[in-house]
């Protein structure tokens, strides 16, 4: 009997460490698809990384500006909220005439601009100036 057990144990034991494998798994291929999510949106708004330049420095597109400054805003105070998250998808459609994919888009890569700044408070301050320079103040109405 206490073989019977133990044999029992180690077949539970590698059934457990097989889940946790396959969950280690699909949790790269979710890390791989934010990678490849962030790089499809540089493409679609035809953003691109020149070399010994700050991403921030090669944005063409003000709206992608304001989005970016619209996610460092809301997390100024804490990390933001599905609900936050989902508010600011809709402030980005009304405000920007964006569709709803466009609107993601512009979130994830504003989101990657303020982490390539190192954080909420330097994103704003570089991304505001850099929205001046692309349009002036007529820009900053949105």
């Amino acid at each position: 009997m206490p073989v019977l057990m133990a044999i029992l144990g180690i077949i539970g034991a590698a059934y457990f460490w097989t889940q946790r494998a396959r969950n280690a798994r699909y949790m790269l291929g979710d890390v791989g698809d934010m990678a490849n999510d962030v790089r499809l949106a540089a493409r679609r708004f035809g953003f691109t990384r020149k070399m010994n330049v700050h991403p921030v420095e090669s944005i063409e597109d003000p709206r992608l500006a304001i989005a970016a400054i619209a996610n460092a805003f809301i997390e100024l105070d804490d990390l933001p909220t599905a609900e936050q998250r989902q508010l600011l998808q809709v402030q980005l459609r009304s405000k920007l005439r964006a569709d709803a994919d466009d609107a993601e888009e512009m979130e994830v890569l504003g989101r990657w601009f303020m982490s390539e700044c190192g954080g909420a408070d330097p994103a704003i301050a570089r991304l505001s100036r850099k929205l001046y320079k692309i349009g002036g103040p007529s820009k900053w109405n949105p």
